[in-house]
């Protein structure tokens, strides 16, 4: 199951894309030894972005890689600002651009996969499409992707010629429409389809309580505008049970929640984005147990009103 799992960057040195927290989230120590642990594990797989945290995360996972003999599979993606401008999108010159930056950043001399983190209105997909296909004849990129993307959209793309590798989109038990149009599309055309935010911004971790402030330093009080619309009772009887269906099998919240995302066979990888290396615990719970199928069915029936 670890050949399934990718370490998450996006805590590296900011907190996502958001130029407010640009500079902040993990120095280099603390990403170094989320990646030292995560190694440890067995994972060897590394996603980030050129946004993430303004370029800090790519630099800080470069600096890692040039530190150490090992040598993870290199997620990275562009689209987003690198600072609080307007720069983004998915034009040739800036992928053609971003792609030179993130290998300098990364130190490498090819990206293993070179996803387009999220659908450019303002460019043709052929556009797009035409310079990712130039850095994969190049061997610039090793296989090229796309992120948050919807059915449409990537039906767009695959109509324009795209050939992608990878979907990836944000699917966990607290987000499920992917299961209406997205996974099926991904099937048809043989595309895998990635699922990151696995746990809902820790929500699936049951760290937020019902009618409790949120743990400091968590994704509710640093950015919770994502997340605001799972304060409901509805939400947290689910996670409740959850909970208990957990301890009735003798494991961890998280872990049942990624276990599930596991046991899907429309999915082909997940990315998790843990804050240090005692959060990789449930990571290594899920890998080593699968769920039945009748096990899959009663967590998934727990949340079925997300789908």
């Amino acid at each position: 199951m670890l050949e399934r799992i990718a370490l998450g960057g996006g805590s590296f040195g900011g907190l996502g894309s958001n130029p407010q927290y640009f500079g902040a989230g993990m120095a280099q120590n603390e990403a170094s030894a989320l990646m030292d642990a995560a190694w440890e594990l067995g994972i060897r797989w590394f996603d980030t972005a050129d946004a993430y945290g303004g370029g800090r995360s790519e630099t800080m996972i470069g600096n890692w890689l040039r530190e150490r003999e090992h040598r993870p599979r290199i997620t990275t993606k562009t689209f987003n600002p690198m600072d609080s401008g307007e720069d983004r999108g998915l034009s040739r010159a800036r992928v053609l651009r971003q792609v030179e930056a993130s290998l300098g950043r990364l130190g490498l001399e090819r990206i293993d996969v070179y996803l387009a983190h999220d659908h450019d209105p303002g460019t043709p997909p052929e556009e797009t499409i035409g310079a990712f296909e130039e850095l994969l004849a190049a061997g610039k990129i090793g296989a090229y992707g796309l992120s948050n993307f919807g059915a449409p959209q990537l039906e767009a793309a695959l109509a324009a010629g795209a050939r992608p590798a990878y979907l990836q989109n944000s699917y966990s038990l607290l987000e499920r429409a992917d299961e209406r149009d997205v996974l099926p599309l991904c099937r048809r055309h043989g595309v895998a389809y990635q699922a990151y935010s696995p746990l809902a911004g820790g929500w699936l971790t049951g760290k937020y309580r019902r009618d409790e402030p949120p743990p400091s330093g968590s994704r509710m009080t640093l950015l919770p505008g994502p997340y605001r619309h799972l304060e409901s009772d509805r939400v947290y009887d689910a996670i409740d049970a959850l909970a208990s269906f957990a301890r009735e099998r003798g494991v961890s919240t998280a872990a049942l929640a990624l276990s599930w995302l596991l046991g899907n066979p429309l999915v082909d990888s997940i990315v998790v984005g843990p804050a240090r290396g005692a959060h990789l615990d449930p990571v290594r719970e899920a890998a080593h147990r699968e769920l039945s199928a009748e096990d899959r069915d009663l967590v998934g029936s727990l949340f079925e009103w997300t789908s």
